[in-house]
């Protein structure tokens, strides 16, 4: 075919049984080599055969989603019933705790029962040897008062016994001042005994009030012996029920693993399937691409084979689809033709070199498209598990929260209604459904008020009710040193004592020591120590300290004394 191309005539070709095509323009087309029609049916069977796995791929996807939402679906029901045993488990602890904080204060109130009758008891010892010996004195006085002579004897001894005046007189002068003497003592006795009287009958008053108080506490210590025996039982039970309650959050927890391992082998085989799908759906397009291509190339090629046909007719006057010419060209044809062949050559080649590296290039594009789908997948997966994590640390949050919110209400509703002896109040979410999101409002009725928020209530009652929210919060968490600036200073007097006890009660309850930054003489008379600043010279300041408690027990013997 090569060899009989140069002596074909316009118009003529050479076609072998192989499928070779030889024509004389010099088109050639190699035998075996696809045709446009060829190319176009096995595209067309690649595209059939890529929507079948389409089709199979985006079936695999809906089974992988249905287990995705199996395994969502017994996640949820797996985190109910974690959620479920918590709850049960912190009512368990709630009540336990409840338990032991009454059985602390029940040991409390019979420790301070039994220092008090113990404190009477040492007082009543320490009067019964006074009272003893002002009996003493007064018995020792009235017998020296019987004892002392008759004066109207001692004159008539003077009478008699002239020579012994001097000596009788002396002995006169001593008997009378020892007699003053004991005539005063018998007077100061004498005064001292309707004191000592009463002070005995106040005595006896105050031993039987500590008896009575005594019984009283034996009888509450009874009582509280009782409860306690009673109590006993209730940590076993929080035991045991605590223990069913891990149990069930073991339980839980299994579940919950299981699910998510079959969750995670979901998202796995929705993964592959996704990536099977988009890889399915890439090729699908690059077979469309390369479908429209082939048929926009088709049609260009016979848009410009009808062109050169037409140039051909036109200018050479012959039918190039035609088998064979009708008749014989002249010269001025063929030489015609050959110049348009060296035209065409010269076109051809001032399109330039063909790009031997396309290929080569193309490959590398695919490349790094996998590799972008690959980073593409696993950030994907990335972003899953983070939206996981957050949905657990979200729930967890609002679990915490939510517990905690309780507890502090708890609190605060106790200490609202001890601040003002009476009265309600309650906190509040509100703003959202999401307590992660949600506001706090607080919701307070003194007594004899009707139920308001915060900011409808005065200067006194709003400083109140923040200190209430404090000291609520603080119950929750308690801390070993609590630093409490000017608090007191919106409060009047009655307000800065119940402030005070309060501070107290929080002292024997959690062990906290307070630091108290305040100008109150109230407040300060009510603390353990005092820390000031004095300037006894000017520019020179000090810093003093006082125990109160170590001044009253140095002022009490005084006391005592000078009474």
């Amino acid at each position: 075919g090569d060899a009989g191309q140069g002596r074909l005539m316009p118009g003529q070709m050479l076609v072998s049984p192989g499928g070779g095509v030889w024509r004389w323009d010099g088109y050639t087309i190699r035998a075996g080599a696809p045709t446009a029609a060829a190319i176009r049916l096995r595209q067309r069977n690649r595209l059939t055969a890529l929507r079948a796995e389409l089709a199979d791929a985006e079936t695999r996807a809906a089974q992988a989603r249905e287990a995705s939402a199996a395994a969502e679906t017994a996640d949820r029901d797996a985190s109910g019933a974690e959620q479920r045993a918590r709850q049960s488990r912190r009512d368990a602890e709630q009540r336990l705790e409840r338990a032991r904080v009454a059985a602390t204060q029940l040991r409390a109130q019979a420790e301070g029962a039994a220092a008090r009758f113990q404190a009477a008891e040492q007082q009543v010892a320490a009067q019964t040897p006074e009272h003893a010996e002002a009996v003493r004195a007064l018995a020792e006085a009235r017998a020296a008062h019987a004892t002392l002579p008759d004066l109207a004897g001692l004159r008539g001894a003077v009478d008699h016994a002239r020579a012994a005046l001097t000596a009788a007189r002396a002995a006169e002068a001593v008997a009378r001042s020892e007699r003053d003497t004991m005539r005063r003592e018998a007077e100061a006795h004498a005064a001292r005994l309707p004191v000592v009287a009463r002070e005995r009958e106040d005595w006896r008053a105050r031993a039987a009030d500590a008896a009575g108080r005594l019984a009283d506490l034996l009888a509450r210590r009874r009582e509280a012996e009782e409860q306690r025996a009673a109590l006993a039982a209730i940590p076993a039970q929080a035991a045991q029920a605590r223990e069913a309650a891990e149990a069930a959050l073991a339980e839980a927890d299994a579940a919950h693993r299981g699910a998510a391992a079959a969750l995670t082998r979901a998202t796995a085989l929705a993964t592959e399937a996704e990536r099977a799908a988009r890889a399915a759906e890439t090729a699908a397009g690059v077979a469309r691409e390369n479908a429209v291509r082939a048929e926009a190339e088709a049609a260009q090629a016979d848009h410009a084979w009808g062109t050169v046909a037409e140039r051909i007719l036109e200018r050479l006057g012959v039918n190039p689809a035609l088998p064979e010419p009708a008749e014989p060209c002249d010269v001025d044809a063929e030489d015609k033709a050959r110049r348009k062949l060296e035209r065409l050559v010269k076109e051809r080649d001032e399109m330039g070199p063909v790009n031997l590296r396309a290929e080569m290039e193309v490959e590398e594009q695919e490349r790094q498209i996998a590799a972008i789908e690959a980073e593409r997948a696993e950030i994907s997966t990335a972003i899953a598990k983070l939206r996981g994590s957050i949905g657990h640390l979200n729930r967890e949050g609002r679990d915490r929260l939510a517990q905690v919110f309780e507890q502090v209400d708890r609190h605060f509703q106790a200490l609202f209604s001890r601040m003002f002896n009476g009265g309600r109040a309650h906190l509040a979410l509100v703003g959202s459904d999401d307590p992660l999101e949600a506001g706090l409002e607080i919701y307070a009725q003194p007594p004899g008020k009707k139920l308001a928020t915060l900011s409808l209530l005065s200067g006194g009652e709003q400083a109140l009710t923040a200190l209430s929210l404090i000291f609520a919060v603080f119950r929750c968490n308690p801390a070993p040193i609590c630093v409490l600036d000017e608090v007191d200073a919106p409060l009047d007097d009655a307000n800065v004592d119940r402030f005070c006890a309060l501070l107290d009660d929080m002292v024997r309850e959690t062990g906290t020591r307070f630091l108290v930054v305040t100008h109150h003489p109230l407040s300060m008379a009510r603390m353990d120590r005092l820390y000031g600043v004095t300037m006894q010279e000017r520019g020179i300041s000090r810093l003093l300290s006082v125990d109160l408690g170590t001044a009253e027990r140095l002022v009490e013997p005084r006391l005592m004394a000078a009474e």
